[in-house]
């Protein structure tokens, strides 16, 4: 009666073709402030930008993440406590 869900697990391509994403989009980034025509302290600003996005986007992902894992938790509790009560109640009780 109880159904536990498939736990979704990230393949080694996956996660390698993440990091190899993030990496060459983190430096071409690079790449093309330091090779932007400006001021010193423009490409400065710029970077750090480019660095609080990225802090940012982390702390997204694991905020989305932490809110999903306690959802199933919740779900996983409330399963269980109606699973207890429909295994205790005895309909030909009287009341």
């Amino acid at each position: 009666m109880s159904e536990t869900p498939v736990k979704q697990q990230n393949t080694a391509a996956y996660y390698g073709q993440a990091v190899a994403s993030f990496a060459v989009a983190i430096t071409a980034t690079a790449v093309g402030i330091t090779r932007l025509q400006a001021d010193a302290w423009v490409r400065a600003f710029l970077g750090i930008a480019v660095l609080y996005l990225v802090t940012s986007a982390f702390t997204l992902a694991k905020v989305v993440r932490d809110r999903q894992e306690a959802g199933q938790i919740v779900s996983r509790v409330d399963q269980a406590r109606l699973e207890k009560l429909l295994a205790e109640h005895d309909p030909f009780q009287k009341l």
